[in-house]
């Protein structure tokens, strides 16, 4: 959920539900938003398969759609090496059709294992977002106190 109170829910068989991308003009440093490389790398391969699950994409088209959703920073230097992995790996398959505009595009979708891989993924994330949620309430709930931390033991 961002600071207005949105979410961002791709909807498809499993419902996935995801933070709205908040951006940041701070480069270099932990941002803790989706356009941290960390962050991303960890979740773009299932956002990738729930994107694909709403229905078989050729690659731009897949970063157009990713951007749509939420993540205005994605391009494709990030995204085609994530199906590249996700190709080899057999969790998408890819077929070739002409264009009339230049050459011919390769169209993704999931396969079986990529929807075996997407439901474990999306359910680890639930349970992630879970945990996180709870540690995050109960720090907001229970501000440090100053000279709260533990003393230093003596030698």
């Amino acid at each position: 959920m961002d600071p207005s109170g949105q979410t961002l829910s791709i909807t498809h068989k499993h419902d996935i539900h995801i933070a709205r991308y908040l951006s940041s003009p701070t480069s270099g440093q932990y941002r803790g938003d989706m356009s941290d490389p960390q962050l991303l790398k960890g979740v773009l391969p299932m956002l990738v398969l729930a994107v694909l699950t709403e229905h078989e994409s050729y690659g731009y088209e897949l970063v157009t759609r990713l951007q749509d959703a939420g993540l205005d920073d994605m391009s494709a230097g990030t995204v085609y090496p994530v199906l590249n992995r996700l190709e080899r790996d057999g969790l998408v398959a890819s077929r070739l059709v002409a264009s009339t505009a230049g050459p011919a595009r390769k169209y993704y979708v999931p396969t079986d294992a990529g929807a075996t891989e997407l439901a474990r993924a999306a359910d680890a994330w639930e349970r992630l977002g879970r945990t996180a949620s709870a540690l995050l309430a109960r720090a907001r709930t229970r501000p440090p106190t100053p000279g709260s931390a533990p003393a230093e033991e003596a030698s």
